[in-house]
């Protein structure tokens, strides 16, 4: 017997799109990180970036169940004493349409540097136009 090591060069990348309208925010985003860590695979290795490109369209009409648009919300540090400040869910959906898709998702990738890499394979547009048709993108239905 012989036991397969996957490597870079020889990990086959596809492109997927996913359309976000009507999904849930956290159901979606564990999905979508499988992708990105190339979970769906037969020859997923840990430690190599085996992970698809995702493109995710209609990020600005996610769900979030409950009182979650109200009660969620999203620290940033200016790095001064008392510098803490937080916006709601509803809030940041309006300023940043796709940043409450981004934050969910690339905080389910390891935080190393593995991980940074696999999120660089997330494009998140907040329309339903994005720039990667000419990547043929396979329609992923979530």
């Amino acid at each position: 017997m012989k036991t397969y090591m996957a490597n870079k060069n020889n990990v086959k990348r596809k492109w997927f799109l996913v359309n976000a309208e009507g999904k849930t925010l956290g159901r979606l985003s564990t999905e979508i990180a499988s992708l990105l860590k190339g979970k769906h695979k037969p020859a997923y290795t840990p430690h190599v970036d085996m992970g698809d490109y995702v493109v995710v369209i209609n990020a600005d009409k996610i769900v979030l169940t409950g009182k979650k648009w109200d009660q969620k919300l999203y620290y940033r540090h200016s790095g001064y004493n008392g510098g803490l400040s937080s916006r709601t869910a509803r809030e940041t959906l309006k300023k940043f349409p796709t940043r409450i898709v981004e934050k969910s998702i690339l905080g389910m990738l390891p935080h190393t540097k593995l991980g940074r890499s696999m999120g660089k394979k997330l494009f998140v547009y907040e329309g339903s136009e994005h720039k990667h048709e000419a990547q043929k993108p396979e329609r992923l239905e979530v």
